[in-house]
């Protein structure tokens, strides 16, 4: 298989953590950001997580330091902007990246103000490059909710027009869902698909919770379910996806090995797998690496490829005009 030139889909990707690094450094230096070095090499090793890292905590460390220079609508725009370029070259397709505009805001950004700038950089390079996007509001699940109202309504103008879905992320804690019912009912009344971010450390009933509580049409990563029986055939017979990242699954732990991942196994019975690349910076990858690796690994055929790919489109949040647009890149 020619990698490269394979047509994918990302459905699973953020924008703080696929930030060029040489980025870093010149937007630090336009905003009078202080780096602690001007030396690329080790801004990467500040912004690359190890394939040691102990926990999901230790992972989002590495998100500090681009958050750093995301503070103004320039930057944001640049940095979206370069990420759906970067995806582009690489024949990504279709891309759907999430961001947390809670995190935007140091400077006093307004929560419009945030989504303005990272949907003008997207349709940048739509109009340049053959590329399709969407965005996805993520909220911190370990920040105060007094806002998460807020950031849903300043989405709401760009609903289908740039952003489409509600998500929650940020380090997983068991039975988190029971705290959010009341946002995601709010985010799914004012028109936005849900995807939730469960299953990635180790606790299968946050799956189960996230599709039977709040309505998740997809889970981000999901594989603890190989050990929930009921959450597993929630997903499977909801056709509920699984927004798989190998590569960052294993630098989290999540599984020691790549061939310890249940990726295989899930295809093979059938459910919803998709393959992304969740930080693209952080994970040191791309959409060809995480195709590649899956590919090689488990001794799939372009058949099985082309199966996934087609999950991928189905299963994206893109207007059925987009789908049908990709699904041709079949033929």
């Amino acid at each position: 298989m020619n990698y490269l030139d394979l047509p994918k889909i990302d459905l699973h990707c953020h924008l703080d953590g696929s930030v060029r690094p040489a980025t870093i450094i010149e937007l630090a230096n336009e905003q009078n950001v202080v780096l602690p070095t001007q030396n690329i090499e080790q801004i990467k090793r500040l912004m690359i997580a190890p394939e040691t890292c102990q926990n999901l905590e230790e992972y989002l460390k590495r998100f500090e330091l681009p958050l750093s220079v995301m503070q103004t609508c320039e930057g944001l725009e640049r940095i979206s902007f370069e990420l759906f370029e970067d995806a582009a070259l690489e024949n990504v397709t279709y891309m759907e990246v999430r961001f947390g505009p809670q995190l935007h805001q140091q400077l006093g950004l307004s929560f419009v103000a945030i989504m303005e700038s990272v949907v003008a950089g997207m349709k940048r390079a739509e109009a340049k490059y053959d590329i399709k996007g969407n965005y996805i509001l993520s909220i911190l699940r370990t920040f105060p909710k007094d806002n998460i109202k807020a950031v849903i309504d300043a989405g709401a103008a760009y609903l289908n027009k740039g952003i489409v879905a509600f998500d929650l992320a940020g380090a997983e804690f068991a039975g988190f869902c029971h705290e959010f019912i009341e946002y995601t009912d709010y985010a799914k009344a004012a028109g936005y698909r849900i995807t939730i971010h469960a299953g990635e450390q180790g606790v299968g009933q946050n799956v189960y919770d996230a599709i039977s509580l709040l309505g998740a049409e997809r889970i981000g990563h999901g594989i603890d379910i190989k050990d929930h029986d009921a959450a597993y055939d929630l997903v499977k017979n909801g056709n509920v996806a699984l927004e798989t990242c190998p590569s960052s699954n294993i630098q989290t732990k999540a599984v020691e090995q790549l061939c310890e991942h249940p990726i295989q196994d899930f295809f093979l019975d059938k459910l919803a797998v998709t393959i992304n690349t969740d930080n693209r910076t952080v994970s040191n990858t791309s959409m060809t690496q995480e195709v590649k690796k899956v590919v090689e690994a488990f001794d799939l055929t372009e058949q099985d490829y082309a199966e996934i790919y087609r999950i991928s489109v189905e299963q994206s949040f893109a207007s059925d005009l987009v789908k049908a647009e990709l699904l041709s890149s079949l033929i």
